[in-house]
């Protein structure tokens, strides 16, 4: 690797179509500077890069490919870059409230310092940057590049924890979260093109993977995440299609994700999972809250129900004070609830009555 930075002209140097944090493949470079634009908060960096110019002690890392000069680390500031430069590239990508840099400006950054390496001599530093360090990236970018380093160029996942400087099990957790989604595309099973929203929450399947044991046995995972290209084995292809429907929703199915947050649908989703019940339940449609009265059995959601009554009657009674003016139709009501907690009260007593009994014949014939 040069470890000198050379000057090469901006029309020079091209967008990294294996950029970790592009969601799909994109090879027109026109459009790469768009998504970076839509996605990638290119924003700041151009703004940034008009007041005080490009920082020359930071350049960008750059290899050959195919007869040209392809950015590996620095895609944002050379974005930024060709937007302030280029009033047609920002009106296609909508940067229209980019300030007009000056004339100077403009000059000096017709050419921008690059340090020309290979991808694999540069995985270390950008992955200690970007994965563990101070620019993270979000998680699906993350497993992207673990996942590169690992499949093509041969390093062990311990070692790539190892020299980023973060754990082993997350550097697992991430490899096996995106092994699962590309098996579930290869497989025909799912396509990121047809989630349902924007948004791709990646941290839903990989923390779903590796935390939450009624998802792990939805899918036949046992133990920890294995060194596997493929974790999930033919006969659970079925759960994985629909695991990630309910995860990403699905635009051809006309479904939405039944887990719209992390907190609290994934471990509700987890804990749904766990019952062959409340598994029918979603599966037939139904929605998550639910399935997860399924899930949680007819004595629990009695006591659950009757702790919340309890909380609204409390509530209601010290609002009688300031709120009962004499109507009678509220009387009526507070009368309604009455009678039904007595026949609540009396079929609890009733069931009782009938549980002792059976108790008692259990015990005589034992005898």
């Amino acid at each position: 690797m040069d470890v000198l930075p050379v000057r090469v002209p901006v029309a020079d140097l091209h967008f990294d179509r294996h950029n970790p944090r592009l969601l799909e493949h994109i090879d027109d470079e026109t459009e790469l500077l768009n998504v970076m634009w839509r996605e990638f908060v290119v924003n700041e960096v151009a703004i940034s890069i008009a007041a005080n110019g490009f920082w020359p002690y930071e350049p960008l890392l750059a290899c050959r490919e195919d007869e040209r000069y392809v950015v590996i680390e620095g895609n944002r500031r050379l974005a930024a870059v060709k937007l302030l430069l280029d009033s047609e590239a920002r009106a296609a990508a909508g940067a229209t409230d980019l300030p007009v840099i000056s004339e100077a400006r403009r000059q000096e950054l017709q050419e921008l310092p690059i340090i020309i390496t290979t991808r694999v001599d540069a995985w270390q530093f950008v992955g200690f940057k970007h994965v563990n360090g101070p620019q993270s990236w979000q998680a699906y970018s993350k497993a992207q590049y673990v996942a590169w380093v690992h499949n093509n160029v041969g390093v062990p996942l311990d070692k790539i924890a190892q020299t980023i400087g973060d754990q082993h099990s997350t550097v697992q957790r991430l490899y096996r979260g995106l092994m699962v989604l590309e098996q579930a595309e290869k497989e025909g099973l799912w396509d990121r093109s047809d989630r349902a929203k924007g948004r791709f929450p990646f941290s839903h399947l990989y923390i779903g993977l590796s935390s939450y044991a009624g998802i792990q046995k939805h899918l036949g995972l046992n133990g920890p995440p294995a060194d596997r290209p493929d974790p999930i084995s033919k006969r659970f292809f079925p759960q994985l299609g629909e695991l990630m429907v309910w995860l990403f929703g699905s635009k051809s199915l006309g479904a939405l994700p039944v887990v719209q947050s992390q907190n609290p649908h994934l471990r509700q989703l987890d804990r749904v999972l766990a019952n062959r019940n409340a598994t029918a339940a979603i599966r037939s449609g139904m929605p998550l809250t639910v399935a997860l009265d399924v899930a949680k059995g007819d004595t629990a959601k009695l006591r659950e129900d009757l702790v919340g009554a309890r909380r609204l009657l409390q509530d209601c009674r010290g609002k009688v004070l300031t709120g009962f003016q004499g109507d009678p139709e509220l009387l009526d009501l507070a009368d309604e609830v009455l009678l039904l907690a007595e026949a609540i009260v009396d079929d609890m007593r009733a069931a009782q009555k009938r549980l002792r009994a059976r108790k008692r014949a259990d015990t005589e014939n034992e005898g």
